[in-house]
């Protein structure tokens, strides 16, 4: 169940593909046998999950409710059952990301997920490093319940102050200081 819980993240990205190939209608037919999982959603998309016969590779195809596949993620799984790292693909095979899984190393619960850009390496100008596009960290509490994911967005877009016309939100002056109630 750890599992698939961090699979869910990557649901919001099938709605961001706009172009996909159809799939062939018979390829939805033919799941069956124990290394195979299909999960229907409401809106009548469908994830199949397939395994490797060692367990060591998990491959998700998510279709859309038409049956056109929008969406393909092979996890790379340690000896536990836990994803490593994984690529995501769009419906074309096209690689858009890849995601590097950090586990505690006492507990060996999941604490963080790294998404990097698979089209456009992005390098950290101080360390040199890949920086990825996407952080996700997870606290735990006393009981070992997972919190809500924390995510830090890292993809350049507008700034404050075009947004909003002024450099921060902070105030200037205080507009009560030094005025008589």
């Amino acid at each position: 169940m750890k599992t698939l819980a961090t699979l869910k993240i990557f649901g919001w990205m099938a709605a961001l593909l706009i172009l996909v190939p159809s799939c062939r209608a018979n390829e939805l037919q033919e799941v069956d046998g124990p290394n195979v999982r299909v999960m229907r959603h409401e809106d009548g998309s469908r994830a199949v999950f397939v395994r490797s016969p060692d367990s060591q590779i998990l491959t998700k195809k998510t279709y859309s409710a038409n049956g056109v596949l929008t969406m393909v993620t092979t996890y790379k799984m340690d000896s536990s059952g836990n994803p490593r790292g994984c690529k995501i693909r769009d419906g074309q095979n096209q690689e858009l990301f890849k995601v590097s899984y950090g586990y505690h190393r006492v507990t060996g619960l999941l604490v963080e997920e790294l998404m990097f850009d698979s089209r456009v390496k992005r390098l950290n100008k101080d360390t040199g490093k890949e920086q990825p596009v996407q952080k996700i960290a997870y606290l735990y509490d006393a009981e070992g319940k997972r919190s809500a994911p924390i995510v830090y967005n890292f993809l350049p877009g507008k700034t404050f102050e075009q947004v909003f016309g002024v450099k921060s939100s902070a105030l200037e002056t205080n507009p009560f200081k030094n005025k008589e109630h």
